[in-house]
């Protein structure tokens, strides 16, 4: 049996190639994506396309009120598309992310951990433990926003908790 599966491997005119034959992009993705924070390709982008005509992209942001979800993962792939073509196209297309993060869904998460403003602690404290109840989200979503291949200015991102 093995020396006829020898024989066919035989008939089969395949090229040489370094590429390994298994993609293993799960295993090879994190390696990708440090290596383009690296190479700082966004900000060669940035560099190249600068003083061109502009294309702003105006992202409604999402809330920092929990992990992403596949709604999350469609809209910035579908905007991540539009900058990377704009780009291609000739144009000055930065894309700076942002993150609301105000609002009763922060509000209702971080009460069902505390409790509610004025009760088991004072309006001051509530209002910090949402901050920082919001940052850790940004911080999680960020990662994963980056995970999936969305290049931008992830590093000074605009959040409506940062003070003017």
């Amino acid at each position: 049996m093995n020396d006829q599966k020898d024989r066919y491997k035989q008939t089969l005119n395949l090229p040489k190639t370094g590429f390994p034959m298994k993609a293993n992009l799960a295993q090879r993705e994190p390696a990708r994506l440090k290596n383009w924070y690296k190479q700082d390709v966004y900000g060669q982008i940035r560099e190249k396309f600068s003083g061109r005509e502009k294309f702003i992209l105006h992202d409604g942001p999402p809330y920092a009120n929990g992990d992403i979800h596949i709604g999350h993962a469609v809209n910035k792939i579908l905007k991540d598309i539009v900058v990377k073509a704009k780009t291609l196209q000739g144009f000055d297309a930065p894309y700076v992310p942002g993150w609301d993060c105000h609002g009763l869904p922060i509000e209702h998460k971080v009460e069902t951990k505390v409790g509610k403003a004025g009760s088991k602690l004072g309006y001051a404290e509530f209002r910090e433990k949402c901050r920082a109840y919001a940052k850790r989200q940004v911080d999680g979503q960020r990662k994963d926003f980056i995970r999936l291949g969305v290049l931008g200015d992830w590093d000074k991102p605009y959040l409506t908790m940062d003070y003017a």
